[in-house]
């Protein structure tokens, strides 16, 4: 089933987010991973059937996979463990949502790139630089970085998130924290990179979300997902061009290539586009996972 509104779960909203519904439940919250899809910060009126899916399967995936690296904020993805008073929703919530500990979310988004594509490869091109990471001259588009480069933004209520040096998150966070921040990014990047790596995919870059429990630092919202990473076809890589991936990346690129300033409203999308993202989404849980996919039956 398309899930777009989630009005029918009577708990107070936390957080609505672009694609997440994030409900309040005292110490835990209800993420609901929606159909809806945004694309340079805007949403659109369509859905992408299966996205909540698979977006919330492929979190559930990483968190667990990653749980030797850092704790993270997951009870349980089994619906039939929720509360009581979730149990009526027991389909609409099957396979799209996380019941989770309510943790203190950080104001940072911690980005890693392995590889230089996006606003990274925007910014090179302007200064030689990324986040003010001085780089090796003459590096095409999608070239593997030396080492992978932790390149933090700021998390806006609003708008486009704004790169910033390692400098400047230590000013806002703390110099300790920051570094606590930057070495967790580096380690999950590495991990999930190998296990990428042995599926046929290269992970090119990553955001990550941390926040406070109990006194520990864990990671929270989404994990390698393809709404919050860049995975590419590897047996298909060649640098100097945008590749192949398993992201929003088709969107996008159809986006650029029509008459649409990307400001709201957001332009109809065409049946097409909907059907080969929504296959994007879906190989690339098979792909990461192993996994066949099987709908809302996860």
């Amino acid at each position: 089933m398309l899930i777009n509104n989630t009005n029918f779960i009577r708990l107070p909203l936390f957080v609505k987010g672009k694609v997440r519904n994030v409900y309040d439940l005292g110490d835990q919250l209800l993420i609901v991973v929606t159909d809806r899809i945004s694309a340079f910060d805007v949403v659109f009126d369509e859905l992408i059937p299966n996205k909540g899916t698979v977006l919330n399967s492929i979190s559930a995936f990483w968190f667990d996979f990653t749980k030797d690296v850092i704790g993270n904020h997951v009870i349980t993805t089994d619906v039939s463990k929720y509360p009581k008073e979730l149990s009526a929703f027991k389909d609409e919530l099957q396979g799209r949502s996380m019941l989770v500990k309510k943790v203190q979310m950080l104001p940072a988004e911690c980005i890693v790139r392995g590889y230089l594509e996006g606003s990274g490869l925007k910014e090179y091109q302007k200064t030689g630089t990324v986040c003010g990471i001085k780089l090796p001259s003459g590096l095409k588009q999608a070239d593997k970085l030396p080492e992978p480069i932790f390149t933090p933004s700021t998390k806006e209520s609003e708008g486009h998130d704004i790169n910033v040096s390692f400098e400047v998150l230590c000013e806002k966070i703390g110099t300790e924290m920051a570094q606590k921040l930057k070495d967790a990014s580096l380690k999950l990047y590495e991990k999930a990179s190998k296990h990428a790596e042995s599926k046929g995919l290269i992970l090119a870059d990553t955001k990550f979300e941390f926040g406070m429990l109990d006194g520990e630092l864990v990671v929270g919202d989404e994990m390698f997902t393809p709404d919050s990473s860049r995975f590419w076809a590897r047996d298909e890589y060649q640098p100097g061009r945008a590749q192949k991936s398993f992201d929003k990346q088709y969107l996008r690129e159809y986006l650029e290539n029509i008459t649409w300033d990307k400001q709201p409203p957001a332009p109809e999308l065409p049946q097409e586009v909907i059907r080969k993202t929504e296959e994007k989404y879906i190989e690339a849980y098979e792909r990461i996972t192993g996994k066949k996919f099987q709908g809302d039956k996860l």
